[in-house]
Protein backbone atom coordinates (compact mmCIF):
# COMPACT_ATOMS: atom_id res chain seq x y z
CA UNK A 1 0.00 0.00 0.00
CA UNK A 2 1.59 3.54 -1.37
CA UNK A 3 2.53 5.57 1.94
CA UNK A 4 -0.15 8.56 2.66
CA UNK A 5 1.28 10.82 4.71
CA UNK A 6 -2.37 12.44 5.16
CA UNK A 7 -3.00 9.54 7.43
CA UNK A 8 0.36 9.20 9.23
CA UNK A 9 -1.39 9.73 13.04
CA UNK A 10 2.19 10.19 14.78
CA UNK A 11 0.89 13.96 15.34
CA UNK A 12 -1.41 12.72 17.69
CA UNK A 13 1.26 12.13 20.13
CA UNK A 14 3.05 15.34 20.29
CA UNK A 15 3.80 16.28 23.79
CA UNK A 16 1.55 17.56 25.98
CA UNK A 17 1.12 18.61 29.28
CA UNK A 18 -1.11 15.52 30.37
CA UNK A 19 0.46 12.50 28.57
CA UNK A 20 4.51 11.48 27.53
CA UNK A 21 3.91 8.32 27.06
CA UNK A 22 1.66 6.09 24.01
CA UNK A 23 -1.50 4.29 24.70
CA UNK A 24 -0.50 0.98 23.37
CA UNK A 25 -4.48 -0.39 21.41
CA UNK A 26 -5.88 -3.77 22.41
CA UNK A 27 -3.73 -7.06 20.40
CA UNK A 28 -2.17 -10.02 20.79
CA UNK A 29 1.15 -9.86 21.08
CA UNK A 30 2.60 -13.27 21.71
CA UNK A 31 2.27 -16.09 19.84
CA UNK A 32 0.19 -18.38 20.94
CA UNK A 33 0.48 -21.36 18.52
CA UNK A 34 4.05 -21.89 17.44
CA UNK A 35 4.56 -23.83 21.17
CA UNK A 36 1.67 -25.90 20.35
CA UNK A 37 3.13 -27.37 17.37
CA UNK A 38 7.20 -29.00 16.39
CA UNK A 39 9.34 -26.08 15.75
CA UNK A 40 11.95 -26.55 13.31
CA UNK A 41 13.99 -23.66 14.11
CA UNK A 42 16.01 -22.44 11.52
CA UNK A 43 15.17 -23.11 8.08
CA UNK A 44 17.82 -22.07 4.76
CA UNK A 45 16.12 -22.50 1.92
CA UNK A 46 12.65 -21.82 0.19
CA UNK A 47 10.71 -24.73 1.88
CA UNK A 48 11.16 -27.64 4.07
CA UNK A 49 10.24 -31.50 3.80
CA UNK A 50 8.46 -33.50 6.15
CA UNK A 51 8.48 -37.23 5.96
CA UNK A 52 5.59 -39.01 7.06
CA UNK A 53 5.16 -42.82 7.46
CA UNK A 54 1.72 -45.51 7.55
CA UNK A 55 1.58 -48.48 9.92
CA UNK A 56 2.21 -52.12 9.71
CA UNK A 57 0.93 -54.70 11.45
CA UNK A 58 2.26 -58.08 12.68
CA UNK A 59 1.11 -61.26 10.81
CA UNK A 60 1.16 -65.03 11.62
CA UNK A 61 3.59 -67.09 10.71
CA UNK A 62 1.77 -70.37 9.59
CA UNK A 63 4.32 -72.17 7.19
CA UNK A 64 7.79 -73.85 8.27
CA UNK A 65 10.64 -72.11 5.81
CA UNK A 66 8.09 -70.27 3.77
CA UNK A 67 9.11 -67.13 1.92
CA UNK A 68 9.72 -64.03 3.49
CA UNK A 69 6.50 -61.63 3.48
CA UNK A 70 6.89 -58.29 3.37
CA UNK A 71 5.34 -55.23 5.09
CA UNK A 72 5.97 -51.83 3.17
CA UNK A 73 4.68 -49.09 4.97
CA UNK A 74 3.11 -46.83 2.83
CA UNK A 75 5.71 -43.04 3.34
CA UNK A 76 5.40 -39.56 2.01
CA UNK A 77 7.43 -36.40 1.92
CA UNK A 78 5.70 -32.97 2.23
CA UNK A 79 6.61 -29.82 1.06
CA UNK A 80 6.19 -26.50 3.44
CA UNK A 81 6.60 -23.33 2.07
CA UNK A 82 7.95 -20.45 2.99
CA UNK A 83 6.96 -16.85 2.65
CA UNK A 84 8.34 -13.34 3.92
CA UNK A 85 6.45 -11.00 6.00
CA UNK A 86 7.20 -7.38 6.90
CA UNK A 87 5.68 -4.74 8.46
CA UNK A 88 6.92 -1.03 8.26
CA UNK A 89 6.32 1.97 10.20
CA UNK A 90 7.56 6.14 9.79
CA UNK A 91 8.41 7.95 12.01
CA UNK A 92 8.82 11.78 10.77
CA UNK A 93 12.24 13.00 11.86
CA UNK A 94 10.97 16.40 12.96
CA UNK A 95 8.35 14.83 15.35
CA UNK A 96 11.30 13.01 17.82
CA UNK A 97 12.18 16.27 19.11
CA UNK A 98 8.63 17.00 20.31
CA UNK A 99 7.90 13.31 21.31
CA UNK A 100 8.38 12.09 25.53
CA UNK A 101 7.93 8.66 24.65
CA UNK A 102 10.92 7.04 22.89
CA UNK A 103 9.41 5.63 19.13
CA UNK A 104 11.83 2.78 19.56
CA UNK A 105 9.91 1.59 22.35
CA UNK A 106 6.15 1.30 21.47
CA UNK A 107 6.28 1.38 18.12
CA UNK A 108 8.97 -1.73 17.86
CA UNK A 109 6.26 -3.14 20.26
CA UNK A 110 3.79 -3.02 17.71
CA UNK A 111 5.87 -4.52 14.84
CA UNK A 112 7.16 -7.74 17.16
CA UNK A 113 3.40 -7.71 18.20
CA UNK A 114 2.29 -8.58 14.59
CA UNK A 115 5.04 -10.41 13.78
CA UNK A 116 4.11 -13.01 16.43
CA UNK A 117 0.50 -12.97 15.29
CA UNK A 118 1.82 -13.69 11.49
CA UNK A 119 3.00 -16.80 13.24
CA UNK A 120 -0.15 -17.95 14.25
CA UNK A 121 -1.72 -17.17 10.81
CA UNK A 122 0.63 -19.42 9.39
CA UNK A 123 0.25 -22.14 11.62
CA UNK A 124 -3.77 -22.12 11.20
CA UNK A 125 -3.45 -22.39 7.92
CA UNK A 126 -1.43 -25.24 7.80
CA UNK A 127 -3.82 -26.98 10.57
CA UNK A 128 -6.78 -26.60 7.64
CA UNK A 129 -5.17 -26.21 3.92
CA UNK A 130 -3.84 -28.32 1.46
CA UNK A 131 -0.04 -29.32 1.79
CA UNK A 132 1.52 -30.55 -1.05
CA UNK A 133 2.91 -34.88 -0.88
CA UNK A 134 4.67 -36.85 -2.94
CA UNK A 135 5.13 -40.63 -2.39
CA UNK A 136 8.38 -41.45 -4.57
CA UNK A 137 11.31 -39.66 -5.63
CA UNK A 138 10.14 -39.14 -9.33
CA UNK A 139 6.79 -38.38 -8.70
CA UNK A 140 5.37 -34.28 -8.40
CA UNK A 141 3.86 -33.32 -5.20
CA UNK A 142 0.61 -32.96 -5.38
CA UNK A 143 -1.98 -31.29 -3.00
CA UNK A 144 -3.33 -33.23 0.14
CA UNK A 145 -6.88 -31.34 1.73
CA UNK A 146 -7.91 -32.48 5.22
CA UNK A 147 -11.01 -35.23 4.70
CA UNK A 148 -14.44 -35.18 5.46
CA UNK A 149 -13.78 -37.87 7.84
CA UNK A 150 -11.81 -35.16 10.09
CA UNK A 151 -14.23 -32.20 9.76
CA UNK A 152 -17.17 -31.94 12.37
CA UNK A 153 -20.10 -30.20 10.63
CA UNK A 154 -22.14 -27.26 12.29
CA UNK A 155 -25.49 -29.06 11.82
CA UNK A 156 -26.86 -25.59 12.50
CA UNK A 157 -25.66 -25.44 16.15
CA UNK A 158 -22.86 -23.39 17.85
CA UNK A 159 -20.05 -25.23 19.69
CA UNK A 160 -21.80 -27.80 21.72
CA UNK A 161 -20.54 -30.43 24.36
CA UNK A 162 -21.34 -33.28 21.69
CA UNK A 163 -18.47 -31.73 19.30
CA UNK A 164 -16.12 -31.39 21.52
CA UNK A 165 -16.36 -35.43 22.64
CA UNK A 166 -16.56 -36.25 19.23
CA UNK A 167 -13.42 -34.15 18.23
CA UNK A 168 -11.95 -36.12 21.22
CA UNK A 169 -13.21 -39.27 20.02
CA UNK A 170 -11.45 -38.65 16.57
CA UNK A 171 -8.11 -38.55 18.17
CA UNK A 172 -8.27 -41.57 20.38
CA UNK A 173 -9.45 -43.91 17.27
CA UNK A 174 -6.80 -42.58 15.42
CA UNK A 175 -3.72 -43.62 18.13
CA UNK A 176 -3.09 -40.10 18.74
CA UNK A 177 -4.06 -38.59 22.08
CA UNK A 178 -2.42 -38.35 25.45
CA UNK A 179 -1.98 -42.69 25.55
CA UNK A 180 0.62 -41.97 22.92
CA UNK A 181 2.37 -39.53 24.72
CA UNK A 182 0.56 -36.45 22.16
CA UNK A 183 -0.68 -32.95 23.89
CA UNK A 184 -3.81 -31.80 22.24
CA UNK A 185 -4.90 -28.42 21.78
CA UNK A 186 -7.95 -26.47 20.59
CA UNK A 187 -8.01 -22.64 19.58
CA UNK A 188 -11.30 -20.93 20.31
CA UNK A 189 -12.57 -17.25 20.28
CA UNK A 190 -14.81 -15.35 21.77
CA UNK A 191 -17.89 -16.83 20.35
CA UNK A 192 -16.86 -20.49 21.02
CA UNK A 193 -15.97 -18.82 24.62
CA UNK A 194 -19.75 -17.25 25.33
CA UNK A 195 -21.12 -20.49 23.94
CA UNK A 196 -19.16 -23.31 26.12
CA UNK A 197 -19.41 -20.97 29.01
CA UNK A 198 -23.40 -20.54 28.48
CA UNK A 199 -23.76 -24.16 28.51
CA UNK A 200 -25.17 -25.77 31.42
CA UNK A 201 -24.02 -29.71 29.95
CA UNK A 202 -20.38 -28.38 30.16
CA UNK A 203 -19.77 -26.27 32.86
CA UNK A 204 -22.46 -27.81 35.84
CA UNK A 205 -20.79 -30.49 37.95
CA UNK A 206 -17.07 -29.84 37.33
CA UNK A 207 -14.83 -28.25 39.71
CA UNK A 208 -12.90 -26.88 36.66
CA UNK A 209 -15.91 -25.63 35.01
CA UNK A 210 -16.60 -23.77 38.04
CA UNK A 211 -13.57 -22.11 38.09
CA UNK A 212 -14.14 -21.08 34.41
CA UNK A 213 -17.37 -19.66 35.39
CA UNK A 214 -15.35 -17.95 38.21
CA UNK A 215 -12.88 -16.30 36.00
CA UNK A 216 -14.88 -16.22 32.48
CA UNK A 217 -11.95 -18.08 30.64
CA UNK A 218 -11.53 -21.63 29.28
CA UNK A 219 -9.22 -23.05 31.77
CA UNK A 220 -5.81 -24.00 29.76
CA UNK A 221 -6.34 -27.27 29.99
CA UNK A 222 -9.99 -28.29 29.50
CA UNK A 223 -11.87 -32.01 27.95
CA UNK A 224 -8.15 -33.61 27.46
CA UNK A 225 -7.15 -30.68 25.21
CA UNK A 226 -5.24 -27.46 26.12
CA UNK A 227 -7.16 -24.24 24.92
CA UNK A 228 -5.60 -21.63 22.95
CA UNK A 229 -7.88 -18.52 22.11
CA UNK A 230 -7.20 -17.67 18.30
CA UNK A 231 -10.15 -14.90 17.29
CA UNK A 232 -9.32 -15.24 13.77
CA UNK A 233 -10.86 -18.58 12.57
CA UNK A 234 -12.25 -18.82 9.51
CA UNK A 235 -16.10 -17.25 8.92
CA UNK A 236 -18.17 -18.32 6.38
CA UNK A 237 -21.54 -16.21 5.91
CA UNK A 238 -24.71 -17.97 3.66
CA UNK A 239 -27.77 -17.81 3.50
CA UNK A 240 -31.13 -15.07 4.13
CA UNK A 241 -30.84 -13.98 7.01
CA UNK A 242 -27.29 -14.74 6.91
CA UNK A 243 -25.92 -17.43 9.21
CA UNK A 244 -22.04 -17.11 10.33
CA UNK A 245 -20.13 -20.57 10.47
CA UNK A 246 -16.72 -20.47 11.60
CA UNK A 247 -13.89 -23.44 12.41
CA UNK A 248 -12.28 -24.12 15.00
CA UNK A 249 -9.03 -26.20 15.33
CA UNK A 250 -8.15 -29.12 17.57
CA UNK A 251 -4.42 -30.93 16.74
CA UNK A 252 -2.20 -32.97 18.40
CA UNK A 253 1.17 -31.46 18.97
CA UNK A 254 2.98 -33.46 15.99
CA UNK A 255 0.44 -32.63 13.51
CA UNK A 256 2.34 -29.85 11.89
CA UNK A 257 5.65 -28.33 11.71
CA UNK A 258 6.76 -24.77 12.09
CA UNK A 259 9.54 -23.54 10.92
CA UNK A 260 11.38 -20.25 10.47
CA UNK A 261 13.82 -18.10 8.02
CA UNK A 262 14.39 -14.39 9.46
CA UNK A 263 12.85 -14.00 12.60
CA UNK A 264 12.71 -10.56 14.12
CA UNK A 265 15.09 -9.09 11.64
CA UNK A 266 14.69 -5.72 13.08
CA UNK A 267 16.14 -2.51 11.64
CA UNK A 268 15.58 1.11 12.61
CA UNK A 269 17.02 3.92 10.55
CA UNK A 270 16.79 6.63 8.40
CA UNK A 271 15.14 6.45 5.05
CA UNK A 272 17.51 8.49 2.67
CA UNK A 273 14.56 8.62 -0.03
CA UNK A 274 11.99 9.76 2.21
CA UNK A 275 13.61 13.36 3.38
CA UNK A 276 15.64 11.05 6.53
CA UNK A 277 12.33 9.93 8.09
CA UNK A 278 12.83 7.18 10.43
CA UNK A 279 11.79 3.59 9.91
CA UNK A 280 11.15 1.10 11.81
CA UNK A 281 10.95 -2.25 10.36
CA UNK A 282 10.76 -5.79 11.21
CA UNK A 283 10.73 -8.54 8.35
CA UNK A 284 10.95 -12.01 9.24
CA UNK A 285 9.73 -15.59 6.86
CA UNK A 286 7.99 -18.44 8.39
CA UNK A 287 6.11 -21.29 6.54
CA UNK A 288 4.59 -24.91 8.33
CA UNK A 289 2.99 -27.59 6.95
CA UNK A 290 0.81 -30.20 8.04
CA UNK A 291 2.42 -33.71 8.86
CA UNK A 292 -0.58 -36.05 8.95
CA UNK A 293 -4.32 -35.62 7.98
CA UNK A 294 -5.61 -37.73 10.79
CA UNK A 295 -4.13 -35.68 13.89
CA UNK A 296 -6.35 -32.79 13.52
CA UNK A 297 -9.84 -32.27 13.28
CA UNK A 298 -11.84 -29.18 12.14
CA UNK A 299 -14.88 -27.95 13.89
CA UNK A 300 -17.89 -25.64 12.29
CA UNK A 301 -19.92 -24.40 14.27
CA UNK A 302 -22.58 -21.44 14.01
CA UNK A 303 -21.11 -18.13 15.68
Amino acid sequence: MPFDANKNMITAAFITQFHDSYEIASQQKDSRLQAAVMDRGKITGASFTINDMGTIEMQQITTRFGDTVWDVPEAGTRNALMADYGVFVPVEKRDLRKLIADPQGPYLQLTLSASNRKKDDVIYRALLDTVLRKTSNTGAFAPVALPAAQKIVAGGTGMTKAKLIAAKSMFRRNECDEQNGEDLYMTYNADMLTQILSDTTLTSADFMAVKMLQEGAVNSKWLGFNWLAYEKLDSVSAGDPAVVTKTAAAWCKSAVHFGTGEDYNVDIGPRRDKNNTIQISVDASYGAGRAAENKVVAIDFVA
